[in-house]
């Protein structure tokens, strides 16, 4: 009998530890990324400064080039910059934006692309996607999954909170975006990868369950693991699918509808996860959500991110035009605004009993 198997694009190395960022050149010399030190990194004018001045004695044969903003035109700039001059690798250094252009600018030129993550504020960090800004809005490209992903708990644990908060909803939204895809899986017969859905929802669990806070290195490497796993269940089925549902198109309609007042990205999903699971008669596990999201700081109503509940049911009434072609709860249930308003009535009064 043959062994079938498939290839699953991944890092070749992944290296969550305190003090992970200390010997990144030896650790690209050892994976063979670059033996020579010959690297492109990226970072921002900002806060990536500080660590410009911490690695450049230890990276002398890198070169250093500011990323401006999280837009396509930054992208292909820095693509632009770095073209024809000899690179093993292109480095991004920082949050999510910094990631996002040199995933896409690294693609354009093909050569691999080293992530090394400054906070844990989404699970794009290893995904084989880039989020960048255009003139309609904003746009997803298609990319490479990053040669290699480090992350430094001590680099980590110095950035604003916030950053951590928002992974924390963007983890555990897995575990509605699953039930979403199996929903149209039921329904519809749409394919589903099984592999890619229970890394997804294996994720979302380990952080929905951890005991931990935001303060202890277990709980980071938890969440960091967990955003990794997110970001290879991407590139397994081939598109967002394992991370991205209801709880994702009601956060797309906050950023369309409210562009000036969003909320971070992991308010706004984790939120929506948790009404998500409430519209789908699981009620307890809608709590479970709310109680754990609560536990570490994050909203569970749209009033603590500055909605009114009418902003919020026009929101939820609006978010399958985010996403056309895509099944979820939302499309199921059909629901019209006054519906939705007593669904979330009832969302509201039971998270709060």
């Amino acid at each position: 009998m043959p062994v079938l198997t498939r290839l699953i694009p991944s890092p070749v190395v992944v290296d969550i530890s305190c003090g992970a960022m200390d010997d990144l050149a030896g650790l690209l010399a050892d994976q063979r990324i670059s033996s020579s030190g010959k690297l492109a990194i990226a970072t921002s004018p900002g806060s990536g400064l500080t660590l410009r001045d911490k690695l450049a004695p230890v990276l002398p044969g890198a070169d250093w080039y500011e990323v401006a903003d999280g837009t396509i035109d930054s992208a292909v700039k820095l693509a632009d910059d770095i073209k024809g001059k000899r690179y093993d690798a292109v480095v991004g250094l920082g949050g999510g934006k910094i990631i996002d252009v040199t995933k896409y600018a690294a693609a354009r030129i093909g050569l691999p692309m080293v992530a090394v993550a400054t906070n844990l504020s989404h699970d794009g960090l290893c995904s084989p996607v880039s989020i960048l800004d255009n003139d309609n809005g904003r746009g997803s490209y298609g990319v490479p999954t990053p040669i290699a992903m480090v992350i430094d708990l001590d680099v980590i644990r110095d950035a604003p909170v916030r950053f951590i908060r928002s992974g924390i909803g963007d983890a555990i939204s897995n575990i509605s975006a699953v039930a979403d895809w199996e929903l149209s899986h039921r329904l519809h017969g749409e394919p589903i990868d099984g592999l890619a859905a229970a890394m997804a929802r294996t994720a979302g669990e380990a952080v929905l369950r951890h005991p931990g806070g935001v303060g202890t290195d277990d709980f980071l490497t938890v969440l960091a693991e967990s955003l990794v796993l997110s970001g290879i269940a991407m590139s397994i089925s081939g598109d967002s699918r394992p991370s991205s549902g209801a709880c994702h198109e009601i956060s797309h309609a906050f950023d369309l509808l409210y562009p000036k007042r969003a909320a971070s990205h992991g308010e706004q999903v984790g939120i929506g996860a948790a009404f998500a699971m409430h519209l789908r008669g699981a009620h307890e596990q809608s709590g479970l959500f709310a109680e754990v999201l609560h536990r570490h700081g994050l909203p569970v109503l749209p009033e603590e991110i500055g909605f009114s509940v009418d902003e919020f049911v026009q929101a939820v009434a609006y978010a399958p035009q985010t996403r056309p072609g895509r099944f979820t709860i939302l499309e199921h249930l059909n629901l019209s605004t006054d519906q939705i308003k007593d669904a979330y009535a009832d969302y509201a009064k039971a998270i709060s009993s």
